[in-house]
């Protein structure tokens, strides 16, 4: 008898659908339009107006004029640029949608009258290749991997916590373990390196952290006592904020406080109390805003300006080496600090935050100017477990126990795309530092890359036997290190 297939499910048919209709060849008349790029940021004119042929109006086509036009004629000095639905499409804010030739065609075939401006936004000059592959699977941990964080200086090491209640750091060019970081009763549920990469700070189910000397694994004195419940969460106070020689270190815990700790005396400057999803001003100890909205749980939160207050003043789009003196070092820290926090072409240093929760929404913020909440983001069908921004500032993503990693406008909160290709819930994700790829950690067993312009999958990465719990892209983007339930360090690369 022969087997008789199911039909194909609501989500398949979808799929195929859309599957025929990018197959469809776009028929492209002859024809003329005139075009006026804008920046994306600020609306200002840039280059004069031009007039094309409708067949040239491809985003790679576009990206070389927009640099003849700029005087960048030679190919070193080409900068990569992403083009956006233009401003004459029935709106006058600049929006997410990428550009398409096949909206011109159809709506400006032909059309010398008509002047489209389209918008367009300078990408980052160093580009990240998508891993492809397991470069290193590295045992030695006995118990599920909780937490992985790269060195903010290089992808030579990684840094992992444990429910074997140690803390691990690898040789990534090697493949090997370099040290064993032991102390904790508990596990260890979070990692982090100080942003001059000297130390590395663990919090623990034993209630207490510790700081660990990054170079040797020694522990630096003795724990940090006086959380009553475990320690969920770690960070290090910005590197061009520190007082010289007394860098901090923030904790959050379960008992509803965060503590920051003085690393040198290794006592708690102050701790913060009567935690709601509470803002605090970090140099007095004083409450400044409270955000409420979410109806459950707040389980993750993001900064806009995460990731350079993770490296510090280590730049790795090209700028190589390290300033030398520590005056320098401020002074470059800041600098990205105030480029990353200016984005959008303003003059005011504004960072935003975004939080993710159990009653399955996320909510966009700007807490220094507002304690209401810029846009309610609704979508995910379930529990929302890891939000991130990416380095440039410009986009969100969510990672859900609904199996979907979600896409969103940093600026407004507004969703963008859903990545579907999980089977499994996906724990958390993190952006490549070019911001063009997302990885995808899953209770699937894989990792995913995704190719953020056109929200489809980039590479699959089999390999874990068991949920991958954490994933880090380093911040030179050479590599992604991953760890779950089947106790394997994985380090994938190009």
């Amino acid at each position: 008898m022969a087997t008789v297939l199911p039909p194909p499910s609501k989500r398949q048919k979808v799929a195929t659908a859309a599957k025929a209709r990018d197959q469809q060849p776009v028929e492209i008349p002859d024809g003329l339009q005139r075009i006026q790029f804008t920046d994306a940021d600020t609306n200002a004119a840039q280059g004069p107006v031009v007039t094309v042929s409708l067949a040239d109006l491809t985003p790679k086509n576009l990206s070389l004029l927009l640099n003849t036009l700029l005087g960048r004629e030679n190919s070193s000095e080409r900068l990569p640029y992403r083009f956006y639905r233009p401003l004459n499409f029935g709106t006058n804010d600049v929006g997410d949608e990428p550009f398409s030739q096949s909206d011109i065609v159809e709506k400006h075939a032909g059309s010398t009258e008509t002047l489209l401006s389209i918008p367009a936004r300078a990408e980052a000059v160093f580009r990240v290749k998508a891993v492809t592959r397991c470069s290193a699977s590295i045992s030695g941990h006995g118990e599920s991997i909780l937490a992985t964080a790269f060195s903010p200086a290089s992808s030579s090491r990684l840094a992992t916590g444990s429910g074997d209640k140690t803390a691990r750091i690898w040789d990534c060019d090697t493949g090997t373990p370099m040290h064993t970081l032991k102390g904790h009763t508990g596990w260890v549920l979070a990692v982090a390196w100080s942003p001059d990469d000297r130390q590395i700070a663990t919090g623990s189910m034993d209630n207490t952290v510790r700081l660990w000397d990054a170079e040797t694994g020694t522990p630096l004195g003795n724990q940090l006592k006086g959380h009553t419940k475990w320690v969920t969460s770690l960070a290090w106070e910005p590197y061009h904020l520190q007082e010289v020689g007394r860098p901090r270190v923030a904790s959050a815990s379960k008992d509803f406080t965060v503590r920051i700790w003085d690393t040198v005396t290794k006592r708690a400057d102050m701790a913060l109390t009567g935690h709601k999803g509470t803002v605090w001003n970090a140099s007095t100890g004083t409450l400044q805003n409270t955000l409420s909205a979410h109806a459950h749980w707040v389980n993750h939160l993001a900064l806009s300006t995460d990731s350079v207050l993770r490296t510090g003043y280590f730049d790795h789009t090209g700028q190589k080496g390290v300033p030398d003196s520590e005056e320098a070092k401020r002074a470059k820290a800041r600098e990205r600090f105030e480029k990353a926090a200016m984005v959008g072409g303003g003059s005011q240093i504004i960072e935003r935050l975004v939080s993710a929760s159990d009653d399955f929404t996320m909510y966009l913020w700007e807490p220094s100017q507002s304690t209401k909440p810029l846009q309610r983001m609704v979508g995910h069908q379930k529990q929302v477990n890891h939000v991130t921004f990416s380095p440039d500032g410009l986009l969100i993503a969510s990672a859900g126990f609904d199996n979907h990693v979600k896409l969103w406008s940093a600026k407004d909160g507004k969703f963008i795309t859903t990545l579907r290709g999980h089977v499994g819930a996906v724990y958390q994700c993190c952006f490549s530092p070019d911001s063009r790829l997302l990885v995808s950690a899953s209770k699937d067993t894989t990792l995913k890359a995704w190719d953020v312009t056109t929200g489809k999958l980039k590479e699959d990465l089999p390999g874990h036997k068991d949920e991958v719990f954490a994933v880090d892209w380093s911040p030179d983007g050479e590599r992604v290190g991953s760890g779950g339930q089947d106790k394997a360090v994985r380090i994938w690369r190009h």
